[in-house]
């Protein structure tokens, strides 16, 4: 049945206060789910940056395995799981780019030496050895000096589109609740799953 006034949004940001205050480590990490254009899967965990009533955003480097992979499959799947709450949210859909002037913002926040790491960091690619990475993190070090450090145009955020949002919580006897949300016109559907 459709329940336009369901909101999978203000669930998700319940669960995520409630994981901030209770996960010790990083409680907006995901598992983040691609796939190649033959349609091979790969999984990743990453770092949720942000989230709206449009989808769910994450930022790396755009020449990643992961960044070439969104490029040419532009579908993800998400999965948060937080141990302590014994929950987890499976998240699905088509991605898109976040603005440039998105990404400018969420970069400019990240700590100075996170700005030089995306410089020098040519994510997924072969590393030589440790020194070549300490290397090129001395060598942009010394280029950007005290000045301010740009965003690399190798480096932006996708914004996972959701389709369909699955709340899964941990009960007696395996016997957990299971709620997916499924975008259904300009409201969702919402189906109680078997465990």
């Amino acid at each position: 049945m459709t329940q336009p006034d369901a909101d999978p949004f203000a669930r998700f940001a319940a669960w995520m206060t409630e994981a901030t205050a209770s996960e010790p480590n990083d409680p907006n990490a995901l598992c983040l789910a691609t796939a190649t254009p033959e349609g091979r899967p790969s999984a990743r965990m990453v770092l949720l940056k942000g989230v709206d009533d449009r989808g769910f955003v994450f930022y790396t480097n755009l020449e990643s395995r992961k960044g070439r992979e969104l490029t040419a499959n532009p579908f993800a799947a998400l999965c948060f799981h937080w141990k302590t709450l014994q929950r987890s949210v499976r998240i699905e859909g088509p991605i898109e780019p976040v603005s440039s002037a998105e990404a400018d913002a969420y970069y400019a926040s990240r700590a100075r030496g996170s700005r030089i790491g995306a410089w020098a960091s040519r994510q997924s690619r072969p590393l030589e050895g440790r020194f070549a990475l300490e290397k090129a993190v001395a060598d942009y070090t010394l280029k950007f000096g005290l000045s301010e450090i740009p965003r690399p145009e190798f480096w932006s955020g996708f914004r996972v589109l959701p389709e369909r949002l699955e709340f899964w919580r941990d009960m007696p006897f395996r016997l957990h609740e299971r709620n997916l949300f499924i975008r259904d016109g300009a409201g969702w559907r919402v189906e109680a799953l078997y465990p």
